[in-house]
């Protein structure tokens, strides 16, 4: 996903002068494209990720259109009072864009995990948050963003994560869920890299006879009000799948809706975190398996819903 994000950035701020690059000192190299065509407009800002967002917003005012990236408990804790009273406070385009979002820095322990951000910035008024569930996804939202002038969080994985789109997302909005394939017994939604899990887990219910339609939810805030609607009068099951607590996040997101608008909750099957620190060695495989986020794990337990 990072690769993705820093070409398609590059290809952007060649079409658009107003884009201005940020780093948190992180991913110089990854940037070498963008720095090279535009010297001017490339800041690395050092471990000072406050700061960082102080002068974002302050760009942001004078018309340019800055992004913000490093890893995601960086990005996002460490400067939380920043991105809300400097950028969404103000309602100034900064699009803050997180890598290494829930465990794909699961082996370096938990000040690397991050699996309360989307709580923290889908509180905060007049953040947008979106969380592409493959590359193709990070650069359709990319574009989307530099169509917009309000502020947004981008959260993404690392690197090397499947893709799910055969190609380009022409059809990327934000605020409108991707329906990736269809089914009539159980709707997985899922959000950010946890789309080619929910993919994983659509195939081994088929072969279980229980054909499930996958959506990429990639936007968290504004939700796609009229999928879930279709969601919860359709399906007997509805299942939020998300690398993040699940306290705070897009499964409480999806509930929170329900509620408000008179669903059967009891329909809803949320699939994320503990409210725990995940204080064991491993990379983010190792994680997965250990908090029951994979795909056959996934899928056991939509069968042992279904069953009752």
């Amino acid at each position: 996903m990072r690769n993705a994000f820093a070409d398609e950035l590059t290809r952007l701020g060649d079409a658009d002068p107003r884009l201005v690059m940020l780093s948190g000192d992180i991913g110089n190299r990854l940037f070498d494209k963008f720095r090279a065509a535009h010297p001017g407009r490339f800041f690395n800002c050092g471990v000072a990720e406050a700061n960082m967002t102080g002068l974002a917003a302050g760009l942001a005012m004078n018309g340019l259109r800055p992004f913000t990236y490093t890893i995601t408990p960086f990005v996002t804790t460490r400067c939380l009072e920043q991105i809300r009273t400097d950028v969404c406070y103000h309602d100034v385009p900064v699009t803050v864009v997180a890598v290494g979002a829930g465990l794909a820095y699961a082996g370096l322990g938990p000040t690397h995990h991050a699996c309360e951000d989307i709580s923290f910035l889908r509180s905060l008024p007049n953040m947008k948050v979106i969380c592409p569930g493959d590359a193709w996804e990070v650069r359709a939202a990319l574009r989307a963003v530099v169509g917009q002038d309000k502020p947004v969080y981008i959260r993404m994985g690392k690197k090397g994560e499947p893709l799910v789109h055969a190609g380009p997302v022409a059809d990327f909005e934000i605020g409108k869920a991707i329906t990736i394939s269809d089914g009539d017994a159980v709707c997985l939604l899922s959000t950010g890299n946890m789309l080619p899990e929910a993919v994983e887990a659509a195939k081994l219910l088929a072969g279980k006879g229980r054909s499930a339609r996958v959506v990429s939810f990639h936007t968290v805030k504004p939700l796609d009000e009229a999928c879930l609607a279709e969601a919860f009068a359709k399906f007997d099951l509805v299942v939020t799948l998300e690398e993040h607590s699940l306290i705070g996040g897009f499964g409480s997101a999806v509930a929170e809706y329900a509620v408000d608008h008179g669903h059967d909750t009891l329909k809803l099957l949320r699939v994320g975190t503990p409210d725990a620190f995940f204080k064991r060695s491993g990379e983010q495989e190792y994680a997965r398996e250990e908090l029951g986020l994979t795909g056959h794990q996934i899928a056991e337990r939509v069968l042992t819903r279904l069953s009752r």
